[in-house]
């Protein structure tokens, strides 16, 4: 196999090496247990500093192409043989950039989940933009929003998606929705019929359950290991089902990351029965051992994902602003229903997000959020460590803004979240995220506005003082 790659591109090197791997494998130029260079012998005939190399494989380990042998070398999964992988082409590289939020109101609780870090947000830069913005307003800009969101920022997002997870998709494509949930219902409305079987992963995020159940989906419950989705179990449970809702970037709430053999047997299933994947990739940038890895959308061939990203947990759920990628056959039918129930997002918000991209502010964001998001994890854990000592496991993942934390003794966890609660602490409880299959009792807490080991210290305090009076 010849690896070539284009110095001049502005795709990074690494990608295209990642990419001409992929490329390989797809096309069965490499095929499975084929031993691959080692990294300082394709960094030397390349020509390349041996962290390039190292970050292109690194990237293919954890999406499981490659596999380690230790001493023995790196081959190619053997696995693979059982799923054939179709390629799909990343289309030309646009550019791409960031976001900002502005809050009101009491402080959120210590410990709340789902927030990005407030001292964080990068408020001078952001007004400065939305004063530009206003000032350049037209009276066109000031009329109703369109229902399918700001074309500036769904080219935006086309192209961030592109580089950064791995997604080609045209600015059509995108839909702008008012959160998380908004994305849902858009969906629920033009796909899930009453009735409708839906996998949803056991554990997983309650208010997805929730609205699934509201807009009539008949829930299954798949359960959820140290590899992600058992898919395995849905098949065997609900073959037949119309949508599988998945995390599988980082599972929410457990933080494991689907295995690569799980996303192709996914896939494989919704090829088959015409169902659709609904990727929920909350909070996939943050993955502090290794770069991101690419979406499960990037892996789709037959167009049955469903992406469903966010600009609440980058920037700021105040933006109220999240986005969808439909398939390319699908464009018309969602811009039938748009128009039928989406009012559309503020015209300001989302020009202002827009230049945040086009500007390059998104990158670098994105870049200082994973530095301080690593370092606050690490203070957190420490202080819980310190305080608790042998009492607490700490579940630490690849990546997210969440730990999740066990007690080393007999412990109900909704009982002690309540006190906890009672105390000002907004930790939840492991087992509240339950269907079927039980995952044991923890607290599940965010780590994101921890400032310092002092503040870590207090809380770790407080929250062991609960536990202690009630455990």
């Amino acid at each position: 196999m010849n690896i070539h790659f284009d110095a001049n591109h502005s795709q990074p090197i690494y990608l295209q090496i990642y990419q001409r791997f992929r490329e390989a494998i797809a096309e069965g130029l490499l095929k499975p247990g084929d031993r691959v260079p080692s990294l300082r012998s394709l960094a030397a005939e390349l020509n390349l500093a041996r962290g390039t190399v190292e970050t292109a494989y690194a990237m293919l380990l954890g999406e499981g192409y490659f596999l380690s042998r230790g001493q023995a070398g790196t081959v190619i999964a053997p696995f693979l043989s059982a799923h054939p992988i179709q390629h799909v082409l990343t289309g030309a590289l646009p550019h791409a950039p960031s976001l900002p939020f502005h809050s009101q109101g009491t402080r959120p609780p210590p410990l709340s989940l789902g927030l990005p870090a407030l001292d964080a947000f990068p408020r001078k830069l952001w007004s400065k933009l939305g004063c530009q913005i206003l000032k350049s307003a037209t009276a066109a800009d000031m009329a109703y929003p369109s229902p399918l969101g700001l074309m500036p920022l769904r080219t935006a997002l086309a192209a961030y998606l592109n580089v950064s997870r791995g997604i080609y998709c045209t600015p059509a494509q995108v839909i702008i929705t008012d959160g998380y949930r908004g994305s849902l219902d858009l969906i629920c409305r033009a796909f899930l019929s009453p009735g409708d079987q839906v996998w949803m992963e056991d554990p997983g995020y309650p208010a997805a359950s929730a609205l699934m159940r509201a807009a009539g989906g008949n829930i299954v419950a798949v359960p959820v290991d140290q590899a992600g989705m058992v898919v395995s179990s849905g098949i065997a449970k609900a073959p037949q089902a119309r949508m599988a809702v998945v995390t599988p970037s980082h599972q929410s709430p457990l933080g494991v990351t689907l295995s690569l053999e799980r996303r192709l047997a996914l896939l494989e299933w919704a090829a088959s029965q015409q169902a659709w994947i609904i990727e929920d990739d909350y909070d996939g940038e943050y993955r502090y051992t290794s770069r991101p890895l690419p979406a499960l959308k990037s892996l789709d061939a037959q167009d049955r994902v469903i992406y469903c990203g966010t600009l609440s947990k980058v920037l700021s759920p105040a933006l109220r602003l999240a986005y969808v990628v439909i398939p390319a056959a699908q464009v018309n039918h969602l811009e039938h229903i748009c128009q039928i129930f989406q009012n559309g997002c503020p015209w300001l918000t989302q020009a202002t997000v827009a230049a945040f991209f086009n500007q390059g502010h998104f990158s670098r964001h994105l870049k200082k959020m994973r530095s301080l998001y690593k370092q606050r994890r690490e203070l957190l854990t420490q202080a819980l460590t310190e305080v608790f000592g042998q009492e607490v496991r700490i579940e630490l993942q690849a990546g997210g803004m969440h730990l999740v934390v066990r007690l080393n003794k007999d412990a109900d966890d909704q009982y002690l979240v309540q006190h906890l609660n009672e105390a000002g602490l907004a930790v939840k409880a492991l087992s509240d995220w339950t269907l079927e299959y039980p995952c044991g009792h923890g607290l599940v807490m965010s780590f994101t506005n921890v400032h310092s080991l002092i503040y870590a210290r207090e809380l770790a305090q407080r929250m062991r003082q609960v536990v202690m009076a009630n455990g």
